[in-house]
């Protein structure tokens, strides 16, 4: 999964940033409102964390602009902290807002929560086959016994199960699995496949040649 937090505070998008990809997450980060409306627009993120008062543009700004053309869920995560502010963020389009400081758990499971919705999911237990996937718990496990995945083998069977029964383009695993400054191989993906298949069982990963990937 890929977020796009935007923040302009060095310290507190540098801090978050590090905490969301030890949570498994590609993050893109932006610095002011213009930067962060242009990555907005230009890439595929599965939810956006959005400042309220940011240089160039400010948060409300920004949401203005992605709404309703962008229909990637938005958290606001602001100082703003009157009812006011919070009733203008969900009537401009945000889907949730938490106000700062911030528990660092009820962060994440906010932002787990608005990418599961946005997938149609409302579980965080789902079940392939004789496998079990805990999104809240990032876990993998078969008969109760635990299945090491890397970060990335992980991610991609996440984001795969969430959108089960449709194909994912590579583009667009690519899109939602690689931050920004990550270098890419061009059979990253191929590998990661593979590997998955190796631990979890050849036909966990359906290859649809020339489209993509599936899990049925």
């Amino acid at each position: 999964m890929k977020l796009l937090v935007i923040e302009d505070d060095p310290l507190l998008q540098r801090s978050l940033a590090a905490t969301l990809r030890e949570e498994n997450y590609a993050v893109d980060t932006a610095s002011d409102g213009q930067e962060g409306l242009d990555k907005a627009t230009d890439h595929q993120y599965d939810a956006i964390i959005l400042d309220v008062m940011l240089p160039r543009l400010d948060g409300w700004e920004v949401l203005a602009r992605l709404r309703p053309g962008i229909t990637t869920p938005v958290l606001m995560l602001t100082a703003r902290d009157a009812v006011p502010d919070r009733i203008k963020g969900l009537n401009q389009g945000a889907d949730d807002y938490l106000t700062k400081p911030f528990d660092l758990d009820e962060l994440l499971a906010r932002l787990r929560a608005l990418i599961r919705r946005a997938a149609g999911q409302t579980s965080t237990a789902h079940t392939v086959g004789n496998l079990q996937l805990d999104t809240a718990a990032k876990r993998v496990t078969r008969n109760s016994e635990e299945i090491p995945l890397t970060a990335r083998e992980y991610a991609l069977l996440e984001y795969l199960v969430l959108h089960r029964g449709k194909v994912v383009s590579r583009t667009s695993l690519y899109e939602h699995l690689f931050d920004e400054d990550e270098f890419t191989l061009s059979n990253l993906l191929d590998v990661h496949v593979s590997n998955l298949r190796k631990k979890l069982g050849n036909d966990i990963i359906t290859t649809r040649r020339g489209h993509g990937y599936s899990i049925e």
